[in-house]
């Protein structure tokens, strides 16, 4: 079974000076680690590269060497699942539409994006969309969150929320 965690809209230093400790603790058990862009500044990737293999996309704020590093889209696979990678950012529709639409030529079963800080778990069309909310910048959100995808024969993806430590 292999453990994949979710973040996006980290945003450090701009909204918390560090990675709460909840989601480091899952970083320790976690296979891989997936960001949906909103970085704000590469000391996140090292830090979480610390702990295991981290792929990501720049998100709207992101300077240029994240996106030069990053890109703005991205499709993983993990076993047998294709996951598609958007930070959602856009003018036009909501961010959950321009996510489906980012990956409406590709064959995806999940896919995962940002941008909203509003955490989402939906299913369109047979493919599911998560938005995993942020772990430090919650905005109205009652909680800060992040997403953990379980892959196995089958696969299961939830939110972890918490309070503030």
């Amino acid at each position: 079974m292999k453990k994949v965690l979710i973040l996006s809209d980290t945003h450090i230093p701009a909204r918390a000076k560090q990675l709460p400790k909840i989601l480091l603790d899952a970083c320790e058990e976690a296979d891989l680690i997936l960001h949906a862009g909103d970085w704000q500044n590469l000391d996140v990737f090292f830090e979480l590269s610390a702990y295991t293999e981290t792929i990501g996309v720049a998100g709207n704020v992101d300077p240029w060497e994240i996106v030069d590093r990053f890109g703005k889209k991205k499709i993983v696979t993990v076993e047998n699942l294709k996951i598609g990678i958007v930070h959602g950012d856009g003018t036009g529709k909501t961010t959950e539409q321009r996510a489906v639409e980012a990956f409406a030529e590709d064959e995806v079963d999940l896919i995962v994006f940002g941008h909203s800080h509003i955490p989402l778990m939906k299913e369109i069309n047979g493919v599911t969309l998560f938005n995993p909310g942020s772990p430090t910048d919650k905005r109205r959100q009652p909680q800060y969150s992040f997403g953990l995808l379980e892959v196995g024969e089958k696969w299961t993806v939830q939110h972890i929320f918490f309070d503030k430590e």
